[in-house]
């Protein structure tokens, strides 16, 4: 699903590095306009990729900045198009060409490698040639005021492929993940800082070791919340900076599906609990067994708004994440372009307003989790997880 559907999974970057000088959304028009989408439908070529508009994946032009800026938000689409062999279709009609080959040679028992290989390839390509390319889309916003940019897709290989293309389109500029130390870094008061890199696992700066060594953190925020949504606290005070103002209140609260995993010497095993729980014991006995929960549904509410995502907990991804409906007044006299407008920054904030309470509540829990009372919060989840239901 693109960025303004209702319900998207995004990933986020922050964006590292020093643009030229001057209008930078005009420079980013460049650059977008270079490394343009160019159409494969006439020509044989495996795949292509390159940059489209975000409202218009046919269309390729961003000569004028209204086709992409959108005040500080800069909105376009990486496509590409791809043509696929069918692999059993290919096996099948190499073998057939390689039995006719032999019938006209009957001294040889069998198909030279070098040949075969040149029939695969003529076949191949012959194949390649007939086949209509498949599109897909990808569609990326970027704050130039914050310097986050946000895709929608969580896919691994995807998101590789945008941050190759990022950088490769924008040069002297790259797309650093947002992982939850680094959420953390954004979020914690400076004063707390200190104790973050105390609490940092990693041994050194590198992107995945912060991730890979840094997994306490996502398995302790779902612990954490996982207990307090038992106890039914459920209320949380805005203290994050978004369109929400700092001190309203919000409920939060994680119950019906949770993804856990355990790690052992043969391999890791995955669990999975589904549907409302009323005590959680089904999540309790899995954590006492030597289980992280590394997934979770998580819901945010404030008055008759509600916010809903899945949260993976390693790398701080949110799947799935549904934000209330856009709702924008329609008239006979409206200008179509002012509506189309306003239905995109009416999105920006509902989606941006989620983030809000989900940092408002990533900043309650590492304040509890390093300013000290950490060890009296353990003790008492320590004492849930073996309490009986």
């Amino acid at each position: 699903m693109g960025i303004m559907s209702n319900t998207v999974s995004i990933y986020q970057y922050q964006v590292q590095g020093d643009p030229p000088a001057g209008d930078l959304a005009a420079w980013v028009g460049r650059q977008l306009h270079q490394r343009r989408f160019e159409p494969i439908d006439e020509v044989p070529d495996e795949t292509s990729v390159g940059w489209v508009r975000q409202d218009d994946a046919t269309n390729a032009d961003f000569t004028d900045e209204r086709a992409f800026r959108h005040d500080h938000f800069l909105a376009f689409s990486l496509r590409r198009d791809q043509r696929k062999v069918p692999a059993a279709l290919l096996k099948n009609m190499v073998s057939q060409e390689c039995e006719q080959w032999l019938a006209a040679r009957p001294a040889l028992k069998r198909v030279p490698v070098m040949r075969r290989v040149e029939i695969r390839e003529n076949i191949h390509a012959a194949l390649l040639a007939r086949t209509l390319p498949t599109p897909s889309t990808v569609d990326i916003l970027w704050n130039t005021l914050t310097k986050v940019v946000t895709v929608a897709n969580i896919s691994t290989k995807t998101l590789e492929l945008v941050e190759e293309e990022f950088s490769g389109t924008f040069e002297g500029l790259r797309l650093v993940p947002i992982h939850p130390v680094s959420r953390a870094q954004l979020v914690l008061d400076e004063e707390l800082h200190p104790a973050l890199m105390r609490a940092n696992q990693a041994s050194s700066k590198d992107v995945l070791s912060q991730i890979r060594e840094n997994r306490w953190v996502g398995w302790d925020f779902l612990l954490w919340l996982v207990y307090r949504s038992s106890k039914g606290v459920s209320t949380y005070t805005v203290d994050q900076e978004g369109p929400l103002e700092k001190g309203e209140r919000f409920a939060a609260f994680l119950y019906d599906r949770f993804v856990l995993v355990e790690e052992r010497e043969e391999g890791i095993r995955k669990s999975s609990i589904i549907g409302p729980q009323k005590d959680f014991s089904e999540a309790r006995q899995a954590i006492l067994d030597g289980k992280n929960i590394v997934e979770g549904v998580l819901y945010f509410e404030r008055g008759d708004f509600r916010w809903k995502m899945v949260l993976k907990a390693d790398i701080f991804a949110f799947g799935s994440f549904a934000c209330p409906a856009v709702t924008i007044e329609r008239d006979e006299i409206t200008d179509p372009a002012l509506e189309k407008e306003a239905v995109f920054f009416e999105r920006m904030s509902l989606m941006e307003t989620g983030l809000q309470l989900f940092d408002s509540l990533y900043a309650c829990f590492l304040k509890e989790r390093l300013d000290g009372d950490w060890p009296e919060t353990q003790a008492k989840i320590r004492a849930w997880l073996s309490s009986q239901p």
